[in-house]
């Protein structure tokens, strides 16, 4: 793999896990008289244990894996996102809206522009992205560290007496 691409995953995944958030342009709007387009960006970020939750039942209720997923043709990719538009729009919707009351009333509006303006190419990697970053894989040598060091298993020399 190419230093620069191995570069850009590491950031990448440095900014998911400081929870900067990843940017995403959704639309760019011309303006006569003016080179550069505008872009309308969303910053992506993790969202709170609800918001991971919702994202966790709607992955798994598209009943495909990301190994699968790794494996897909061209056609097999369109077919996919033919069949998951609404699915695969509400989960970055939900990285977007992290918050309770924003979760509740913007999520359906927001998925819709999603559907009908974001690109093809930007839908999926963000999608690919969160997916991937989703998940306890990550933690579980944290987690065996912190069972290891529990103050108050009984060790070794305590198992006699029990003091």
């Amino acid at each position: 793999m190419d230093e620069a691409v191995i570069r850009w995953i590491e950031k990448e995944g440095a900014d998911a896990l400081l929870n900067t958030g990843v940017s995403v342009p959704i639309k760019g709007f011309r303006i006569p008289f003016r080179k550069k387009p505008i872009v309308l960006r969303f910053t992506m970020k993790r969202p709170c244990m609800a918001g991971q939750l919702l994202i966790a039942k709607t992955y798994l209720a598209m009943g495909v894996t990301s190994a699968e997923m790794k494996k897909f043709s061209k056609e097999d990719e369109m077919k996919f996102y033919v069949e998951h538009t609404k699915n695969i729009s509400r989960i970055i919707a939900y990285t977007i809206c992290r918050g309770y009351i924003s979760r509740h009333l913007l999520i359906g509006a927001l998925s819709w522009f999603i559907r009908n303006f974001m690109e093809h190419r930007y839908v999926m990697a963000s999608f690919r992205t969160f997916i991937r970053l989703m998940g306890t894989k990550h933690f579980m040598n944290i987690i065996r560290s912190a069972e290891r060091s529990n103050p108050m298993k009984l060790r070794l020399s305590q198992r006699k007496k029990g003091s």
